[in-house]
C-alpha cells in the first residue's frame, strides 16, 4: 500500500521537472506557455526515440503526431468559400468571400505557413482558422500554400513550390479567374513560411517574365539568414520555449540537407570563422552592431571565429544560398521590394533576424512597418483561440490583420 503513494510523488516530481521552465515575468501568460512547450517536447522526443530505434525519420514521425487530429477538409462557411486545388502543380487552399461580401475585384494574399520547413499544413485548425480570419477580415483571397516538406524533399524544393504556385496565380487568366485585382497582391508567411516568402519576393521582382507586382510583403518572425546564430536574440532565448536554438540549427541541417553532427560547431560560428571563404564579407553585410537597436544589443558581443570548420560550408553548399539566407541579398536587390510589414518577437531567437532585415530594408528605401511585441513568443500567433489562447497570440494576429487591411 505504501508504495503506490511512493509511485505518485515521483510522477508527480518528475512531470514537474519535466514541465517546469524559468521564463521571463515579462511574457505572455508564462505557466500555460510551459506546459504548451512540454506537450511540443514529449512529442519532440517520441519523434527522437522512434529515429533511434529506425522506425522513421524523427521528422516525419513529429509531423505525424502533430497533424494527425488535426487535419481539416475544406469547409466553406456563410461567407467563404474553401477549395483544395493545384496551382503549376502545388498543392493549395484557396479562401475567397463570396459574392456578396465582395467587390468586382479582390484584393489577394498568398500565404506559405511556418515549421521548419518540416512541420505544418495549410489543411491543419491552426493554419485554416488563420487564413479563414485573414480572408474575412481583409475580405481577401487568401492562396495557402501547401508546399512538400522536409524530409521528403530539401532545399530548394519548398522554394520552387512556393515560387511556382505564387508565378501561377500572379497569371493575368488566373487572377481574372478568381476576380483578383492585379494591383493589390501581398505575399506573407510566419517563421520558415516568412522565409519562403521573403525568398520568393525577392525572385519575383528579378523575373522578367512575371508583369504583375506584388504590393506588399508581409513576415511575421521570420527566419532569415544561417550565418551568425549567436545574435543578442540567440544568446537571450537560446533556451526559450517553442524554438530553442539548437532546435533552430537543427531545423536548418535538415532543410539543408547537412548532418547533424554539424550542430555543435555551428553553435559557436565555426562554421562561418574567418578562414571559410564569404564569411568575412557576410558578416560585415551583418554585422549586428550597426543593424540592432541599443535595446536588443544589450550587453551582447559579437562571436566571430578565426579559425573554424571550412569542411561544414563544403558538406552544405547552400549554407551561402540568398534563398536561403534572404537577409544577405545585396541594397540592389533589397531596393526594387515592395512595402514590407515585419512582425517580432522579445522572447524568440529570431527576433533580431526580423530587426536585421528591417533595417537593412530601410537603408535601401523601402517603406517598412515594424511590430514588435515585448510579451511575444515565438508561434505566438497561431494561439489566438481556445483550447490555447494567449492574449499575446490575438494580439499579433489583430495587429497583422489590421496592417493588411490599411495597407492592401
Amino acid at each position: 500500500m505504501r508504495t503506490l503513494p511512493a509511485l505518485l510523488t515521483v510522477l508527480t516530481a518528475l512531470t514537474a521537472y519535466y514541465v517546469y521552465t524559468p521564463l521571463p515575468s515579462t511574457l505572455s501568460e508564462p505557466w500555460k506557455l510551459m506546459f504548451l512547450d512540454a506537450t511540443f517536447r514529449f512529442a519532440q522526443d517520441l519523434s527522437n526515440l522512434a529515429h533511434y530505434v529506425g522506425l522513421s525519420h524523427h521528422l516525419r514521425v513529429l509531423n505525424f503526431v502533430c497533424n494527425y487530429f488535426d487535419k481539416l477538409d475544406p469547409v466553406s462557411s456563410a461567407h467563404l468559400k474553401v477549395t483544395d486545388t493545384l496551382f503549376d502543380g502545388v498543392k493549395v487552399r484557396i479562401f475567397e468571400p463570396k459574392k456578396e461580401t465582395r467587390g468586382s475585384l479582390q484584393r489577394s494574399i498568398v500565404y506559405v505557413h511556418g515549421g521548419g520547413w518540416a512541420l505544418g499544413s495549410a489543411r491543419t485548425r491552426s493554419y485554416d482558422s488563420l487564413c479563414r480570419k485573414i480572408s474575412e477580415d481583409v475580405n481577401a483571397i487568401v492562396v495557402s500554400v501547401e508546399y512538400r516538406l522536409v524530409p521528403n524533399v530539401h532545399f530548394p524544393e519548398p522554394v520552387n513550390d512556393v515560387y511556382a504556385a505564387t508565378k501561377y496565380f500572379l497569371q493575368p487568366e488566373i487572377l481574372a479567374k478568381y476576380s483578383a485585382d492585379p494591383n493589390r497582391i501581398a505575399i506573407s508567411g510566419d517563421s520558415a513560411g516568412g522565409n519562403l516568402a521573403a525568398a520568393v519576393c525577392q525572385q519575383l521582382i528579378q523575373d522578367e517574365n512575371v508583369t504583375t507586382k506584388v504590393k506588399l510583403q508581409a513576415l511575421i518572425y521570420p527566419v532569415l539568414q544561417i550565418i551568425d546564430f549567436n545574435t543578442p536574440s540567440y544568446q537571450q532565448n537560446m533556451d526559450m520555449p517553442i524554438l530553442s536554438r539548437y532546435v533552430m540549427i537543427k531545423f536548418w541541417l535538415d532543410y539543408l540537407n547537412g548532418s547533424h553532427s554539424f550542430a555543435h560547431a555551428m553553435l559557436v560560428n565555426n562554421h562561418t570563422s574567418l578562414d571559410v571563404g564569404e564569411a568575412a564579407a557576410l558578416r560585415q553585410l551583418l554585422n549586428w552592431n550597426s543593424l540592432l537597436p541599443l535595446s536588443f544589443k544589450k550587453n551582447y558581443k559579437p562571436l566571430i571565429q578565426n579559425i573554424g570548420a571550412p569542411t561544414i560550408v563544403q558538406e552544405v553548399p547552400a549554407l551561402f544560398d540568398i534563398r536561403a539566407s534572404p537577409l544577405i541579398a545585396h541594397k540592389e536587390t533589397l531596393q526594387k521590394l515592395p512595402k514590407t510589414y515585419i512582425l517580432t518577437c522579445e522572447h524568440d531567437v529570431l527576433r533580431d533576424d526580423g530587426t536585421m532585415y528591417l533595417k537593412r530594408l530601410e537603408e535601401a528605401g523601402v517603406d517598412v512597418t515594424h511590430d514588435h511585441y515585448e510579451d511575444g513568443f515565438h508561434g505566438c500567433m497561431l494561439f489566438a483561440s481556445w483550447p490555447t489562447y494567449f492574449s499575446a497570440g490575438a494580439r499579433t494576429r489583430d495587429g497583422y490583420v489590421k496592417w493588411l487591411i490599411e495597407n492592401l
